[in-house]
Formats: C-alpha cells, sequence, structure tokens
C-alpha cells in the first residue's frame, strides 16, 4: 500500500517516474509505452451511466410497446393529413428566380378606357343599372377562367370533388354541389334586396332561410357600402370580345369599386386565398370602362367572403395598383385562350 501511494504521488510529479526507471533499468531501458499506458488508463474517469438508475420493470410495457413494431404503420397520406390537422396546408411556394422577368400581355389594353368620356351627374333616377346577360359568341369570364386554370389549381379542384366523391357518394355530392349553388343564388338575390332598400339588415333577419348565416356574416362589410350604381348587370369589353355578369358596383369606404360576393364554409383571410377571384373583378373592372352602357369607370376592387356560421365576412380590397397587377395577368389568361379556341 506504501509502495502504490509513492507510485502515485511520483506519477503526479511531472518527470518522477522517469527519474526512478532510470535509476533502476538505465537510461536506455525504460519502459515508456508501458508507463504511458499505465497512467493514462489510471488518470481516466469512470464515465456515469444514466439508465442504470433507471426502473426497468416500471417502464417494461412501455418498451416493449415501442420495439415490438419493427415498421412504422404511418403513410405519406396519414402524415400529410396529420400536418394539415396541425399545421393547416403546406404554403407550396416556389422559390424566386432571379433576373427573369414577368411576363407581359401581347394586346395591352389598358385598364382604365382614356377616351371615355364622363357626363356631368344629373338629377335624374337614382336606381342602380340591371342590364340583363344577352346570350352571343362572346365568351364569359368565368369560362375563360375555368378553361386556363394552371394545372396545380386544377389537380387541387379534382383531389377535393375525388374526396366529396368518396364520402359522399356522386349523388351525394351531384346534391351538394346543387344546394351550394342555390344557396349562392339565394344569398345574391337577398343582398340585392337590401341593397336596393338601402338599410343594413336587422340582426336575426332572415333566420328561418338558409342564407340567414351569411347576411349575420356581411353586416359589418354592409356598413360601409353606399352609391350603388349596378346590381347582378351585364358587361362587355367591346375591344376583347368577352362579357360577365357584375355582382354589385357600388362605393366602399368612400372608393367605387367592382364588388364580388363569394360565400365559403372555409375562412378565406388574405386575398391569395380566393385563387382566381382577384381575376375575375380586374376583368368586369376593364369591361365596365369600355362598356358604353356605363357612364363611370371604375378603378377598385373588393371581394367580400361571408361565412355560413355567420363568422364575420372578409372584405378583400382591392387598390389601383392591385387592379393593375391583375388586370395583366387576366389579359395573359385571354390570350392563353383566345391561342387554344
Amino acid at each position: 500500500l506504501f509502495k502504490m501511494k509513492f507510485l502515485q504521488l511520483l506519477s503526479r510529479k511531472s518527470g518522477g517516474l522517469q527519474l526512478l526507471f532510470q535509476a533502476y533499468f538505465g537510461p536506455k531501458q525504460v519502459p515508456y509505452m508501458c508507463l504511458t499506458t499505465s497512467a493514462c488508463l489510471y488518470s481516466k474517469k469512470k464515465k456515469v451511466n444514466g439508465y442504470e438508475h433507471v426502473d426497468q420493470e416500471k417502464y417494461k410495457s412501455l418498451v416493449y410497446s415501442v420495439t415490438s413494431f419493427k415498421t412504422s404503420t404511418q403513410t405519406p397520406e396519414t402524415l400529410s393529413e396529420e400536418d394539415n390537422l396541425l399545421y393547416g396546408p403546406a404554403d407550396k411556394c416556389r422559390s424566386p428566380v432571379k433576373n427573369v422577368k414577368a411576363k407581359a400581355p401581347k394586346n395591352c389594353v389598358p385598364l382604365i378606357n382614356p377616351n371615355k368620356r364622363i357626363p356631368l351627374p344629373d338629377s335624374g333616377s337614382n336606381l342602380p343599372l340591371k342590364i340583363g346577360l344577352q346570350k352571343n359568341k362572346m365568351p364569359s369570364v368565368t369560362s375563360i377562367l375555368q378553361q386556363t386554370m394552371p394545372p396545380q389549381q386544377a389537380l387541387y379542384l379534382e383531389k377535393w370533388k375525388q374526396k366529396m366523391i368518396l364520402n359522399l357518394g356522386k349523388d351525394g355530392f351531384a346534391e351538394y354541389t346543387k344546394s351550394l349553388f342555390l344557396q349562392g343564388s339565394l344569398f345574391h338575390t337577398t343582398l340585392e334586396s337590401v341593397l336596393l332598400s338601402e338599410e343594413t339588415p336587422a340582426k336575426g333577419q332572415g333566420e328561418d332561410t338558409a342564407v340567414s348565416g351569411y347576411l349575420s356574416s356581411v353586416q359589418h362589410v354592409l356598413k360601409d357600402i353606399s352609391e350603388v350604381k349596378a346590381l347582378e348587370s351585364a358587361v362587355q369589353h367591346e375591344t376583347l370580345q368577352y362579357l360577365g355578369l357584375v355582382d354589385c358596383v357600388a362605393k366602399y369606404r368612400g372608393q367605387l369599386c367592382v364588388i364580388d360576393w363569394k360565400t365559403s364554409e372555409k375562412s378565406k383571410p388574405s386575398l391569395q386565398n380566393t385563387f382566381d377571384n382577384p381575376l375575375q373583378v380586374a376583368a368586369y373592372i376593364g369591361a365596365i370602362n369600355h362598356d358604353v352602357n356605363y357612364n363611370f369607370q371604375v378603378s377598385c376592387g373588393l371581394i367580400v367572403v361571408a361565412y355560413k356560421n355567420g363568422s364575420p365576412a372578409h372584405p378583400h380590397f382591392m387598390d389601383p395598383d392591385l387592379c393593375s397587377h391583375y388586370w395583366n395577368k387576366w389579359l395573359l389568361r385571354l390570350e392563353e385562350y383566345m391561342e387554344r379556341n
């Protein structure tokens, strides 16, 4: 024991063991490798294993349940559903491409008609315009957008359709879409009556109808609408040769707008959630500005998304710059349609 302690003290002192063994073995016979290895092994501290104190019996069933499955039961589809449920749908944004100019339309017809003369306001009838839609060979804004829908958007729509058919069956899905169409039509008709009477619907109005939730949803928006100039009125772009049916033209917070009413069961808090609706509004604005039946011009738009459950509608205002941006996009889609047909 005394010898071991003596060696330990010598090992801590630099060169102590070397001098001791040189005296015994000679300068050239000191077993350096043996001494170095022994010193290193002696100086190492034993690592503490934190799992040694875990109660193995207590967690035996948990360990077994985890290790008993060699493969995961989840699939890419179930993982995607989990992500959508927890975090919402993925925001699939393309990486920005540098030094690539945005495609410009070949036929740059301006959104605002520079040749249109606006007459002075008179004291005549203040009733909104309601021009009937005449059937002719011109394509509608809706059909143009449907036939030029981007592939990714078309794929998303088709997946939604197939999922609904899987849940409801073909007949059930047909009944569902018919019900949505009827509710939307009734909602527009009810709004038309409200705007013609220039009265905001009282809370609880229309509780016995299928559109009571939608009416409750848009009450706060209707308070900001005034000077209605057109309701469910046909518009036609005489230069670009297309037509459409405008929901409403009125002032929203003092700005004259083309207003498009939309119904939805899913929240759409941003303009990007409305897909092609901004292009539709821009197309209607351009048509009004080039239609001789309208003695005014519009530079702004408004998309109002109403909800069946009565939650506050989302109004998406489009200022002149934003309308010009979507007008150029609309011209590109119109050119694509004309090339295909």
